[in-house]
């Protein structure tokens, strides 16, 4: 078994220490810094003395973002750029504020975390996406973020469809043909890499060699599922259209900095010391157990510009265990079934009428 090292090195009773201390930190910090959260965490009734473990904690639901701008920024700064999630133009989307500091501890724990699943050196990067994506960088969506976020995996990048999201196959050959002879990188959202590009290639019977690839791809999976796709279906499809067989999954979202899954070589998505992972019963919020389904709630030790560091998301997964992954990894290991349909999440949105106008 390899040896567990950074970040994903703190065994259970280390981490669970080390991250109700930090975390506890993190939500008198906010308190301080964002009015809403100050209102929202005292109208509950929260106690910082009675925090025992960080499961304890009080909780947003990621829905609050489309809600509410949250910062924990003074008003008269300036240097911050807001990340928009993803969603049709008939959605509202959650605006998260990153200044500097974030962005760059962002980075830092992404490259900490990608190197090792992806090694430690730089490849010629394929985007399944289009060069228009990238264009705004003050207020940008998860895509952008997603593209130059990975970016720091990657060198010579180019972009597989054009700005009308058609594929540009004279682009993808080019690139086949410079650097498919040894490993590269291809990045695109789950939902994006199946539509505008497995998809077209089988359609057109065009025949790529991406055997050298490893496509790092994550999202959009309740798209999939409307479509009846299982992630064996797509896995297979993919060895069969362009003889990808080395594909790593993540999960994460805009609005958490610094939590983000990735999937290790016996398929079980990751959680790193950076972060935390904990799973609710929807219809009392209480803990599961280990291989009992349920609401996904992330935490983070990074997000300082907005209090993200404690979510309950809309997605339904499990904890498979803890520190005993085969791959070696210390920690949490898990699996996302989907999107709960309907869920009423709630949080410190109960008292989302005590923070007033």
């Amino acid at each position: 078994m390899p040896e567990k090292t950074f970040p994903f090195s703190l065994t259970k009773e280390k981490k669970d220490n080390y991250l109700t201390q930090e975390l506890t930190k993190l939500t008198l910090y906010h308190r301080e810094h964002c009015r809403y959260y100050r209102k929202m965490t005292d109208a509950i009734g929260f106690d910082p003395a009675a925090i025992r473990h960080y499961a304890d904690l009080p909780y947003l639901p990621v829905t609050l973002f489309k809600e509410l701008r949250l910062s924990s920024l003074p008003e008269e700064e300036a240097d911050y750029k807001t990340v928009t999630s993803s969603g049709t133009s008939s959605q509202k989307r959650s605006q998260i504020i990153l200044d500097a500091d974030t962005r760059t501890q962002q980075q830092i724990a992404l490259t900490k975390i990608g190197s090792s699943f992806l090694g430690g050196r730089r490849m010629p990067y394929l985007v399944i996406d289009c060069p228009s994506t990238i264009h705004s960088r003050n207020n940008f969506s998860a895509r952008t973020s997603g593209i130059i976020g990975f970016s720091i995996f990657g060198t010579h990048r180019t972009f597989a469809l054009r700005d009308d999201m058609s594929l540009d196959l004279e682009a993808v050959r080019n690139f086949l043909e410079q650097y498919g002879g040894s490993r590269f990188l291809i990045f695109g959202f789950t939902f994006m890499v199946w539509e505008y590009f497995l998809r077209v290639l089988e359609k057109e019977n065009i025949r790529l060699d991406c055997s050298n690839a490893i496509l790092l791809h994550g999202g959009g999976w309740k798209k999939m599922q409307d479509k009846a796709v299982s992630k064996a279906e797509y896995k297979d499809r993919l060895q069969k259209a362009c003889g990808i067989s080395h594909v790593l999954e993540y999960y994460g979202m805009a609005e958490q900095t610094g939590s983000i899954f990735f999937e290790c070589e016996c398929g079980h998505l990751h959680c790193s010391d950076y972060s935390g992972i904990l799973f609710r019963r929807p219809e009392d919020f209480s803990l599961c157990g280990i291989g009992e389904p349920g609401l996904i709630q992330v935490m983070s030790l990074l997000p300082k510009s907005y209090p993200g560091h404690n979510l309950l998301t809309e997605d339904e997964g499990r904890l498979l265990g803890v520190d005993d992954c085969p791959c070696g990894r210390a920690g949490e290991y898990f699996e996302v079934i989907g999107r709960v349909r309907n869920a009423e999440l709630r949080g410190c949105s109960d008292t989302y009428e005590a923070i007033g106008s």
